[in-house]
């Protein structure tokens, strides 16, 4: 349900097209939570049906009209109601860590590409969410600046979990090199230093 949530959320700031949706989302939460142009139109859909959103036609002569979207009062209740009730996460499916988990079948060679390739997939994520941060888009200069505040925290748990990940893959990838598998578990899982 975030998806139509977030949709809500967004129309809280006024009224929009789908397309309008679309760049909002690209420019603002695409780093944790992209959206299709397809999946917009069929929430929004929803939604409409639901009674959360109303829909204004405006006609454009020979073109499709254009459909402009806007929160209604129960879109509202349901948008706080959902923002204030505790959502459990849902553990996540990792492809990579099962390819890191049976690695030990894999030459030294083969393990460390893997783990090389996503580290540089970990520092172009980190870049581009570093480069967002340092451009705002447009639309947050639109927003209440408490509202900006909570937007950025995102991005910052974003970065802050993608340079844990890169520490993690360095220091994977240097427990390789000096080939610390030949300890096992006790160079997997090294004891942490007492403050």
């Amino acid at each position: 349900m975030s998806l139509d949530h977030a949709i809500l959320g967004f129309l809280s700031y006024g009224p929009r097209t789908g397309y309008d949706l679309k760049k909002v989302f690209d420019s603002s939460v695409r780093h944790f939570w992209p959206a299709q142009q397809s999946q917009i139109y069929r929430t929004l859909t929803r939604l409409a049906e639901s009674g959360f959103v109303d829909v204004e036609v405006q006609p454009q002569g020979g073109r499709p009209s254009r459909k402009i979207y806007s929160l209604t009062p129960s879109g509202r209740c349901e948008l706080h109601a959902w923002i204030v009730a505790d959502h459990p996460e849902h553990p996540s499916r990792a492809p990579f860590l099962i390819q890191i988990f049976f690695a030990g079948m894999a030459s030294d060679e083969e393990a460390l590409a893997l783990l090389r390739a996503k580290a540089e997939e970990v520092r172009q994520a980190l870049a581009y969410y570093e480069a967002a941060a340092a451009e705002p888009p447009d639309e947050a200069a639109r927003i209440p600046i408490r509202d900006q505040f909570f937007w950025y925290l995102t991005l910052d748990y974003g970065m802050q979990s993608l340079r844990f990940t890169l520490e993690w893959l360095e220091d994977a990838i240097a427990r390789i090199e000096r080939r610390a598998y030949r300890k096992g578990r006790a160079a997997a899982l090294p004891e942490k230093e007492s403050p």
